[in-house]
């Protein structure tokens, strides 16, 4: 869905989007207790209120105007095949880069075929899979399938079930994808660093019987990240993320990946999330919720019902992972429903 700047206003039905997504920022004109006026009044950050304002603003005027350009970024692509056989091959490349998180804002990570997360890697229930892994990184590694049964020499563990793969070398796994549901691959060698500079994707299965899951519109990959990246969503940072966009009436799948050293609650805005999987395992009862605690390593499926119009900030709530006096960062995007 492409938005520009004015339909997202019309949509909103508002002539600024700060009211929609800063909910949490102070507000012009707020009594206080001191007759001194609010805008020579410094905070405990050393900012008047106007300062602050301004910059809670500056930084929701920002996402708004790069909704285009970042949602082509920001949503991992999918990984290409080509058949060998009855066999998807696949081909991932590790590599040291610069990334930019943010605007203006690069850091040294690593990544698979350049980006950051990982391309998704999409398959079916029982697809056989062949993944060719070069490193053309400076120190070796190796790739772990998080959440899929593999036999154990494919597990990924260097000096458990493979060496290490060198700087230079080439690895191949190979086996059969089960089971269905929302998994992940990231490094499994150095892994606190490798990980949180990039090396991870998201690993989707889909089930071969369809009826096994419910029903949705569209489906949306969210994988959380934290340390050497810093605090990301799909390796950006606010206001550099993208926002899910929908329509009313529409069903939205999220699936979240926490690839990070601490656990993120991710909360939404204005209406529950279903929780119907968790580490890709469908739940015997869904439950509602809209915070969700998401653990290193945990992958949650949700759905989204869109009924009420608006953009809904969507963020971490851990707070000081999203929002500061200098406004909304990190771990901070919107759901975006257009009337």
């Amino acid at each position: 869905m492409e938005l520009s700047r004015r339909k997202f206003l019309a949509l909103l039905g508002m002539g600024g989007v700060s009211a929609g997504l800063a909910a949490c920022a102070p507000q012009k004109g707020v009594p206080t207790t001191s007759s001194a006026p609010m805008a020579s009044m410094a905070s405990s950050s050393g900012q008047t209120a106007e300062d602050m304002d301004a910059a809670h603003e500056a930084g929701v005027k920002q996402f708004l105007a790069d909704i285009e350009k970042n949602s082509k970024i920001f949503w991992p692509a999918k990984l290409p095949f080509k058949m060998d056989g009855e066999t998807k091959v696949f081909e991932l490349t590790c590599q040291d880069i610069e990334w930019e998180t943010e605007p203006s804002k690069k850091v040294t990570a690593q990544s698979y075929n350049g980006v950051v997360p990982g391309p998704e890697i999409r398959v079916t229930e029982g697809d056989k899979v062949r993944v060719v892994v070069k490193n053309q990184m400076k120190e070796s590694t190796s790739i772990h399938w998080h959440g899929i049964h593999t036999p154990n020499s494919m597990d990924g563990v260097p000096f458990v079930t493979q060496p290490p793969i060198k700087p230079g070398a080439t690895f191949t796994y190979e086996f059969v994808v089960k089971p269905f549901g929302s998994h992940m691959y990231h490094s499994h060698h150095n892994a606190a660093e490798q990980v949180t500079k990039g090396l991870l994707g998201a690993f989707v299965v889909e089930p071969k019987d369809k009826s096994k899951e419910p029903k949705y519109d569209s489906d949306y990959t969210m994988i959380l990240n934290d340390a050497n990246l810093g605090l990301t969503l799909n390796g950006k940072g606010f206001p550099a993320s993208a926002p899910i966009l929908a329509k009313i009436g529409e069903k939205v799948r999220v699936r979240f990946m926490n690839e990070g050293l601490m656990i993120h609650p991710m909360h939404l805005h204005g209406m529950f999330m279903t929780v119907f999987a968790a580490d890709g395992a469908i739940l015997p009862q869904p439950f509602d919720c809209d915070t969700l605690n998401i653990a290193p390593g945990q992958r949650f499926d949700v759905l989204i019902d869109c009924q009420e119009p608006g953009a809904w900030a969507f963020h971490c709530h851990i707070l000081n992972h999203a929002e500061s006096a200098h406004g909304m960062f990190g771990m901070v995007t919107a759901l975006i429903i257009n009337k």
